[in-house]
């Protein structure tokens, strides 16, 4: 495995393994992403292994151009209602942290959707990631660049530290600017759903293709097949889990809540607030010892900012050896969906 900064060398070496099968780790404006050649079956079945991750589970694909769609997606199956809301979207939000679920092209093999007639398609928002996949065979299918269930990487460290020498290059594009994953909408059917918050807003989908249903049911995300396949990646109850015990909180309740310690004096717990007028609250009312460590995703309470630093807090406190994770919920508007949606299915009582 090698390791190297962006340039125009290790983009085209990049391109050269991914045309070859082999797999590269890279930066997105969201997360890293694990990429193999989304043509290719041998590849593709390296990212599930490598990962550790449920066939069931289905892989987004990246494209570089919007023009490039109908490589990966049968537009031909769509009604003309579809085509217009699906090109109103990609023409105002792509390139950006939004994947829309399409029916796919016969051409990106089955193990790439898990067996679905249908698949999750992005335009990155980033330079080097549209390079990589422009350079490589123009369609790159990627997860995020972690063993399946952790913390997703925003740095190429994360990347390095989770996966090892298993990719054949890691890219270190710095760290990602928006730091969660990409908002899943799926617009085949009568009701235009998102199948998971992300990176996108539901108020910016709702202002230009109408109301969303956001379903978080993951028995209502199932389909009715063999395989029983889900129809997003990251719909699984527990996802995207640290592995220090995380616990989520209302305000109202991480403030109230009487910080507890056992007999053990090792003993280490840590508080994640989404603001400091919050955690200002907390202190004043529970007078924390200076053994508790405390965490703020933004002062001012900005969902966006919140958003970019949640992945990579919850890095650093896994490397305290603590007992505990107390962290706040979000107000639920903008990116307070995504992080809650993160948060909830990384904590020990799902919710």
């Amino acid at each position: 495995m090698k390791l190297l900064p962006i340039s125009p060398e290790s983009l085209e070496q990049g391109g050269i393994i991914l045309k070859n099968g082999g797999l590269v780790a890279f930066p997105t404006e969201t997360v890293y992403g694990l990429g193999a050649d989304a043509f290719n079956p041998q590849a593709l079945a390296k990212i599930f292994e490598v990962k550790g991750r449920p066939h069931f589970d289905p892989l987004i694909i990246h494209i570089a151009a919007i023009k490039t769609l109908d490589k990966v997606a049968d537009l031909s199956l769509l009604n003309e209602e579809t085509k217009k809301k699906l090109f109103l979207l990609a023409e105002n939000l792509w390139p950006g942290p939004l994947s829309i679920v399409l029916p796919k092209n016969e051409k990106i093999p089955g193990i790439a959707t898990a067996g679905l007639q249908t698949a999750a398609i992005r335009f990155p928002d980033h330079e080097a990631a549209q390079k990589l996949i422009y350079l490589s065979t123009g369609a790159v299918a990627a997860p995020s660049a972690n063993p399946f269930g952790s913390l997703s990487p925003t740095k190429a460290e994360h990347v390095q530290n989770g996966l090892g020498e298993k990719p054949d290059l890691i890219l270190d594009g710095g760290p990602t600017r928006i730091g969660l994953e990409s908002t899943v909408l799926d617009i085949t059917g009568d009701v235009i759903k998102i199948l998971r918050p992300g990176g996108t807003p539901k108020e910016a989908i709702e202002k230009l293709v109408g109301c969303t249903q956001l379903t978080i049911n993951n028995e209502q995300l199932t389909v009715n097949n063999k395989q029983n396949a889900l129809v997003s990646p990251g719909l699984l109850k527990s996802h995207y889990a640290p592995r220090t015990p995380l616990y989520v909180l209302s305000r109202d309740e991480i403030i109230n809540k009487p910080i507890s310690l056992n007999s053990n004096e090792n003993q280490k717990i840590a508080y994640l607030f989404f603001d400091e007028a919050a955690r200002n609250e907390w202190h004043n009312k529970q007078k924390p010892s200076e053994t508790v460590i405390v965490k703020v995703l933004s002062q001012k309470g900005d969902s966006l900012e919140a958003a970019s630093c949640l992945f990579e807090i919850l890095h650093e406190l896994d490397n305290f050896n603590l007992s505990n994770i107390y962290a706040q919920s979000a107000p639920n508007i903008g990116l307070g969906e995504a992080i809650n949606d993160r948060l909830r299915r990384g904590s020990v009582k799902n919710y």
